[in-house]
């Protein structure tokens, strides 16, 4: 689980994974399998060249010798769809930009630097959250011909860069050393604990603005202070970007008040002068703001803020003069929780795009007017917190996506008025399996509210057949299930299950009612959202209502334990990083005291205690009978395992046949291919045990 902006979590590693394109093969003669997740390919963060002849992508392939995900770059042709790999044996390969003249590509890789004098032998201040010692740098590829420049030595590694806009520099970012540096190295280590996960070893340490010459060079540190840049941990969106203004004298940024992640909420859009270091707040706001870019001309920014300053309410564009001034919604109209905006090239609108139904979609917005919403066809951008596309010249667009039956591949659209086409067809091995068919489902809950969910049927659905129905329920919860490539409910379709995703209250892609109504009813009312969707899929006469399953990872691993506590048809569940105690949440995760908004104030505080606890799925775990897998990661900040044990004990001690299985890594789920391929076996065969493997006859 993540809470709103900061800490939108998931399953979203199990939902969204792979994504696809369209054309499949006709026919087929296999069905998914674990085995054929060695074939699964990830593709992420297309970058249009500034010609627009060419896209830049990220392509990474499951390696289980090694278990890593083996990541490349390659260069995909527009025209033709030919690729060409543009990196090999590189660690970490990720965040592609192009120069703005496109003549050459600047990406991160991780790398190990030589350890500093005095030091060899000693252990590294900072290391990532796995403990490796290698960390991110920038390089720079010349496309042209030649090997890679690595043009950064940042001793904590480089979070994310921008190039500036004549090409000559390169402004990145990158943590500090802790002030007491010294004293650490001789074991003298103690730090003071802030709004910081039970998990942390050190104090966190601001993040800066450093410039550095994109042929290499001395670089210029252009922040300093105590307050930070905002920290990305996944699941979530990337930290909000770097955005230059055109005329390459300030840098848009957000700033923190404080490096903890759980002092996430206190960010403010900041404009920074380049060449004397000063910065000025663009609003008189203090909380809340993020994701500033610089209209084309310079003239403004956009940026984002919840509605009425309310993390449980949508994500809204705003746009306000550069040089300070009264900001303006300009995306209400849509009414969905948006999770990306980019300029189009003439600065009069705006692409942004969001969950919207079972869907992903995309709408220009101008600034004045009337949203327009794409025409996508069938494909559905990828959409983990942050819509994976990027712009071209003319308006060209380029996103990383999928059908329910294709995986994911490269579109491409020469303008927002045509539809998207696949550039790319790397997972069209699994597509021309035999795979199952997603479709949408709607039904009216009790509430008055109209929600939706997917489908996901066996390959050789009967109508008149009866099946069992595993209902697998998205985490978040500000997060959608959509007719998206899903890889855990084509496994459970390829067993003869029919799998429900549904999208409860809390959910963002119904709008802003729909979405705040989470608010102080974590579990009652989005549990009833759910029930009423497995009795509007009753009527349609195909379920075997004796076998039914629930199952989801973190604040679906919550609604899994809550429906399982106060709803006794479920003959089988799976719980993975279960979110079992609110106050433990408030206390212990990475988003910690942020968890405030969701309930109005602390749960130390007044009475607000009581609507934790009564929202607590452990409260209600002594009534519990549903046999139950758990599933964790032992180093996961964002749910911390503790509320794993205590539903393991609970269940255990009243008698409640239960297995517990942890996996030795940080982290929110297991994200190398060993562990993940483990993690979906588990799933499944818990289910089969208790449910049965379908009948032939339901196939």
């Amino acid at each position: 689980m993540m809470h709103r902006r900061y800490a939108r979590a998931p399953l979203a590693v199990l939902a969204a994974l792979a994504c696809g394109c369209a054309g499949a093969a006709a026919a087929a003669t296999r069905r998914f399998e674990l085995a054929d997740l060695a074939k699964l390919v990830r593709v992420s963060d297309p970058q249009i060249n500034p010609d627009g002849r060419s896209i830049a992508l990220v392509v990474a392939r499951p390696d289980y010798d090694e278990d890593v995900y083996q990541r490349e770059l390659i260069l995909v042709d527009v025209p033709s769809g030919a690729r060409r790999v543009l990196t090999r044996d590189r660690k970490g390969v990720s965040y592609p930009r192009w120069s703005p003249s496109g003549d050459r590509l600047a990406f991160l890789a991780r790398v190990a630097l030589p350890a500093p004098k005095g030091t060899q032998g000693i252990q590294p201040v900072r290391a990532d959250r796995a403990g490796r010692e290698d960390l991110s740098q920038v390089f720079v590829l010349a496309m042209n011909g030649g090997e890679a420049q690595r043009i950064t030595s940042a001793p904590n590694g480089v979070a994310q860069f921008a190039w500036g806009p004549d090409g000559r520099q390169i402004a990145f970012v990158t943590p500090d050393d802790p002030e007491n540096k010294e004293s650490i190295l001789r074991h003298d280590d103690a730090f003071e604990v802030g709004d910081n996960d039970y998990l942390a070893e050190s104090a966190p340490t601001p993040m800066h603005i450093w410039l550095a010459p994109a042929d290499g060079g001395e670089a210029r540190r252009l922040t300093s202070g105590t307050w930070s840049l905002p920290r990305s941990e996944p699941p979530g969106p990337p930290s909000s970007p770097l955005s230059w203004s055109p005329d390459g004298r300030s840098i848009a940024f957000v700033r923190q008040a404080l490096p903890h992640f759980g002092d996430g909420d206190q960010t403010m859009v900041m404009i920074l002068d380049v060449a004397t270091g000063a910065a000025r707040p663009l609003t008189t706001r203090k909380t809340l703001e993020g994701f500033p870019s610089f209209s084309p001309d310079g003239a403004r920014i956009a940026f984002w803020y919840p509605r009425e300053g309310d993390p449980n309410n949508v994500n809204e564009v705003h746009v306000a003069p550069a040089e300070g001034g009264r900001d303006t919604v300009v995306t209400r109209a849509i009414d969905r929780n948006l999770a990306r905006s980019i300029w189009m090239p003439d600065g009069k609108s705006l692409l942004v795009g969001g969950d919207d139904g079972t869907r992903v979609a995309l709408w220009l917005q101008p600034l004045e007017g009337a949203p327009k919403r794409l025409d996508l066809g069938r494909a559905v951008p990828s959409n983990p917190f942050w819509v994976d596309m990027s712009l071209g010249p003319g308006g060209s667009i380029a996103f990383a996506g999928s059908v329910s039956n294709h995986p994911g591949e490269l579109y491409f659209m020469e303008s927002p008025e045509s539809r998207p086409r696949a550039l790319t067809d790397l997972n069209g091995e699994i597509a021309a399996l035999d795979l199952g068919q997603a479709q949408t489902i709607e039904w009216d809950t009790a509430d008055g509210f109209h929600a939706d969910g997917v489908l996901t049927l066996p390959p050789a659905f009967d109508p008149k057949g009866r099946y069992p129905v595993v209902v697998y329920i998205h985490g978040g919860p500000q997060s959608a299930s959509s007719e998206s490539f899903n890889t855990l409910a084509q496994l459970l379709a390829a067993r003869g299950y029919v799998v429900f995703q549904p999208n409860y209250r809390g959910s963002d892609n119904l709008g802003n009612a729909f979405q705040h109504a989470i608010f102080n009813d974590a579990g009652d009312g989005p549990g009833k959202d759910v029930v009423a969707g497995i009795a509007a899929l009753k009527k349609r006469g195909f379920v075997d209502a004796r076998r039914l399953a629930v199952c989801g990872w973190s604040y679906g691993g919550y609604m899994t334990v809550w429906l399982i506590g106060h709803y006794p048809d479920f003959k089988a569940a799976v719980a993975g990083a279960p979110v079992t105690d609110k106050v433990d949440g408030y206390d212990l995760a990475d988003f910690n005291v942020l968890e405030r908004y969701s309930f109005g104030g602390s749960p130390w505080v007044g009475r607000f205690g009581e609507a934790y606890r009564a929202q607590s799925p452990m409260t209600y775990a002594p009534g519990i009978k549903t046999p139950t897998l758990i599933l964790a990661d032992t180093r996961d900040a964002r749910v911390p395992t503790v509320q794993a044990y205590k539903l393991f004990h609970a269940l255990r001690d009243n008698g409640v046949v239960t297995k517990f299985f942890a996996y030795p890594v940080a982290g929110h789920f297991p994200d190398d291919p060993v562990r993940m391929r483990d993690v979906y076996r588990r799933w499944i065969d818990w289910i089969d045990q208790y449910l049965g493997a379908p009948s032939e006859s339901s196939r």
